[in-house]
Parts: structure tokens; sequence; C-alpha cells
């Protein structure tokens, strides 16, 4: 209405005005810029394997050309999000998309002398071939990779220095990949104080924040069960069907599970995401890297759902 009534101020000066501006100048009036779509904040959550669905989850944003402003990432969720902002999304997407039991296996340089069963520096020579020397203040957004502090137990934000040291950080889970030595500081897996970062990208003051959160339907909402204690024999675990015993790496997975669902959902309760995306991925186990067309599909259609969504959030932005 408003266009309308201005045209029609220009035709009427133009009739009884003979020096007003003619249709014709009419012409090379400039369309009324466009509003820049607001940029998003991604917090992308840990997952180990489930990871993998980040990738599917940039791809369905990049196809809407809904552009991301920023990236916050624990573990998995900085290794995606760091080769995302570096431009080599396709690399890692080909290299996951690769991996094999065999191959994986073949990564994985075991160790008996230092602090967790991998070294990991097999993964570390990969991950140079296309991030060597690149800095995180050489990428064109913002990136932060969380890590924790292991003698102290702070949450550690790296936003600057060598992306591939902060991405190594980040996904250090504790007994599987030794801690990383950076700056008179031990630091291991983000997970264990802030699995979904959403707190880092409202600490940027970004005004969308969009969460990745991997783990949501692996427990569903925590239960209080009472439960009575049955007197047992000391050779009572020598009868237990082998089958339903767990085992050391089991349980240690199992646990990490737990603890980073709860953390999760007890920050993101407190501070939440202004939408949350929920690839459904309970049966992809951590360990599963081999999984990762199945993950990377399910983190795209989830995305795709949620389009709607986010298309809303920002034309709600645009008229504050």
């Amino acid at each position: 209405m408003l266009n309308w009534s201005f045209n029609r101020s220009l035709v009427t000066a133009d009739a009884s005005d003979p020096g007003g501006p003619s249709m014709n100048d009419m012409s090379h009036i400039p369309a009324p810029a466009q509003p820049r779509k607001p940029k998003i904040a991604l917090a992308l959550g840990g997952g180990a394997a489930r990871g993998w669905a980040h990738i599917g989850v940039l791809r369905a944003l990049d196809e809407e050309g809904i552009p991301v402003g920023m990236i916050a990432g624990t573990s998995i969720g900085a290794l995606v999000g760091g080769c995302y902002l570096a431009g080599k999304l396709d690399e890692l997407e080909a290299f996951a998309r690769s991996l094999t039991m065999r191959r994986i296996a073949s990564l994985l340089d075991f160790t008996i002398r230092g602090s967790g069963l991998f070294g990991g520096m097999r993964l570390t020579k990969r991950m140079q071939e296309h991030l060597e020397n690149l800095s995180i203040e050489d990428l064109d957004r913002p990136f932060v990779a969380v890590a924790t502090e292991v003698n102290s137990g702070h949450e550690v934000w790296i936003n600057s220095g060598s992306l591939i040291t902060a991405i190594r950080a980040s996904y250090a889970l504790p007994g599987i990949f030794e801690p990383i030595k950076c700056n008179n500081r031990t630091l291991v897996d983000g997970a264990l104080v802030n699995p979904v970062p959403v707190s880092v990208c409202r600490a940027h003051e970004e005004p969308l924040v969009v969460a990745v959160n991997l783990n949501y339907d692996l427990y569903g909402r925590s239960a209080v069960i009472k439960h009575s204690a049955s007197q047992q024999k000391i050779d009572d675990h020598k009868q237990e069907d082998s089958a339903a015993r767990l085992g050391l790496t089991s349980v240690m997975v199992q646990s990490f599970n737990i603890i980073q669902d709860r953390i999760s959902r007890a920050r993101l309760a407190g501070d939440p995401p202004d939408l949350s995306l929920h690839p459904k991925l309970s049966d992809i186990g951590l360990s599963e890297f081999h999984r990762a067309g199945e993950a990377i599909d399910r983190g795209y259609l989830e995305a795709k759902a949620r389009i709607f969504e986010i298309k809303r959030m920002q034309e709600a932005v645009l008229m504050r």
C-alpha cells in the first residue's frame, strides 16, 4: 500500500507540473532493498558416531538458504562445525561415508602407556591433510569448541588458535582418547560439562539459536524407581548368562551416555535454545562410525522437517 501511494503521488505530480518527474523517470527509481535474513547460531552437540547427523543438518540449511552466523560445537559437533566453517564439509562427508569397521580400526593407534586407549595421532594426520596451519581466526565466522579442563573441571571455550588442536581437545573422550595438552591446561571432551553448547551462542548475543541434540531419544524422561535389594550368593555371577553380561567398554559407553543425557537436559532447561533439532539416532551406538550414511540422512530429514519453523523465527526477528 505504501509503494502504491508513493507511485500515485509521482503520477499526479507529473500531470499537474510539466517540470515534475515523468513516467520514464520512474523506471530509474530503485526497488526497495530486501531485508537480510537473520543469521542463526548453531549449537552442535556431542554424541560420537551419532554426530555425523550434523552434516545432514548443515546440508539442509544450505539448501534452504538459511545463513549460519556462528557455530559452537562440543565433541564431534566441534569437528563437523569446524570443518564446515573451514569449507571442508565435502571432504569430511566423503571421509565419513567411506568408513568401514576395518578402516576405523586402522585409524586407531592403540596405546597402553598413555591416559587413553588411543593416542589419536592417526586421526590427527588425516585432519592435517585438510586443516593444517589453519587457525580459528582464519574462519569467516565465529567458532567456539567446548572442552573440559580435567584438573579443575572448568568449562573451556576455545575461540582462537589452532583449529585442529581445538577440535581434538573437544572430542578427547576420557579413557578412549588421550587428553590434549594446551597452554598449560589438560583438556578432555567438552560433553562432560556442556553437551549441547547453547550457552556459548547466548554469550555471543546471537538472536536466533538452534540446537542439535543427538541424545534426546536415548532414555526419555528420567525416572526414580523404588527397588528391593535381593540377597546374592558369592558365586551368582558365575551363573549369569554371558549374553546379558556387559563388557568394560559397554559399561563405559552407557555410563557416558547417561551422564551426557542428564547434563544436557539440566542445562537446556535453564538456558533453552529458540529451536531444538532431535534427529532419531537412538539405535546408532557411540562407536558405530561406519553408519555415517544413516546418521547424515536422519540429520538432513530432521532439519528439512523443521525448516518452516526456522523461517518463521527469522521473520519474527525482522519484525522486532
